[in-house]
């Protein structure tokens, strides 16, 4: 399969800092929680580390490693940041020739602080991510692709979804699109109006809240609740469902409403909670595999690239959710967004032996 992934492309430093070293905040009848840092002092490290990240880096390294054909357009600087980015995706196999350079902005960057759940706090510069213009998007570029994913994209870069989008499905490819928190409320009458164009969209709870506003005000609050035999065995986020502005709307109903403006499969992940999947009149559900985190960054890139790589490939949403599922879980298991990341034959094999089905399975 031929695969184009659009977005960031950056260089992470990793901080590793035992719990004990740090404190930890958690709001109670809120779902934040805070690492602070003691002004003034020198905080110990477990370790400090280097490597690349970034959402459409993330995904084409997960695309090569399954076997496909993989290219990325992104954009980084000309400095030594670029070329440490360029190296790494050279030698996972990932074709650079729509990886253009920025004369103006530096590569992008990022401070990652792990610390305690493992769950990181971020500090991004994104540089020359932000530089995107049209003429980094060839039809060329998208001839012959079968999946063009297109991950977070900010600034002026965002401001060229449309143009994405409009590629991908003049190349007659499927689109996956993995929007961020800035591009769907800063950029939202560019997602809406392009809505019906998507074949698969990936978002996290958070990102599933900032799309409420709207579905709010084209399909009210409320909604039927999710209703399973085994009342004890429904997740989370099924139970309590979606909050925006002091308004509730059920899991299904969220779901059901985005499937009616058009998307063809819904991916909805929820971290530890496990993950939902809505396609035609099918609801899928996976819990998500109990592992030792190191860190949580790029779980959510390895899930929404491995399930858009498996479903266009496969066409099967089951397999699909596992294969995420299992990919996810392999890359918490490291600090970097990359080496967890499974060849198509490992992720083969894992799901063989994994004998934990998906929860359920029902129509909606």
């Amino acid at each position: 399969m031929n695969v184009l992934t659009i977005g960031g492309a950056m260089v992470d430093t990793i901080v590793t800092i035992e719990s004990d070293k740090i404190e930890q905040i958690k709001m109670r009848n809120a779902e934040s929680s805070f690492l602070l840092l003691e002004e003034g002092q020198k905080t110990e490290a477990e370790q400090i580390a280097s490597s690349c990240g970034g959402g459409a880096l993330n995904a084409a390294v997960a695309a090569a490693r399954l076997g496909h054909h993989t290219a990325i357009i992104g954009k980084t600087g000309q400095d030594d940041k670029a070329e440490t980015i360029r190296n790494r995706l050279r030698l996972e196999g990932v074709d650079v020739s729509w990886l253009s350079a920025d004369d103006q902005e530096p590569t992008g960057a990022s401070v990652i602080i792990s610390s305690h759940d493992r769950n990181a706090a971020v500090f991004t510069y994104r540089g020359a991510n932000t530089r995107l213009r049209p003429d980094d998007f060839p039809p060329e570029a998208f001839s012959g692709r079968q999946l063009v994913y297109i991950a977070n994209l900010s600034n002026e870069s965002a401001d060229n979804y449309p143009l994405a989008v409009q590629r991908a499905k003049t190349a007659g490819a499927m689109l996956a699109v993995n929007p961020g928190i800035r591009q769907l409320t800063a950029r939202s009458d560019d997602f809406w109006q392009n809505i019906q164009a998507i074949d698969i969209l990936c978002v996290n709870r958070a990102e599933a809240q900032a799309l409420m506003p709207y579905i709010l005000q084209h399909f009210g609050d409320g909604g039927a609740p999710l209703v399973a035999a085994d009342e004890a065995a429904i997740p989370p986020l099924a139970k309590r469902g979606l909050r925006s502005g002091g308004y509730e709307m059920t899991l299904m109903k969220f779901l059901g409403s985005l499937r009616t403006l058009g998307i063809d499969v819904v991916v909805l992940t929820d971290g530890a909670n496990g993950a939902f999947i809505a396609r035609s009149s099918r609801l899928h559900y996976r819990a998500a595999q109990h592992v030792v985190a190191a860190a949580t960054t790029g779980a959510g890139d390895a899930f929404s690239a491995t399930f858009a790589c498996y479903l266009a490939d496969t066409d099967d949403p089951a397999r699909a959710l596992s294969a995420a599922t299992i990919n996810a879980a392999s890359v918490v298991q490291y600090i970097d967004t990359q080496s967890g990341l499974l060849t198509r034959p490992a992720l083969e094999r894992e799901i063989e032996q994994t004998s934990e089905p998906a929860l359920f399975s029902l129509s909606i």
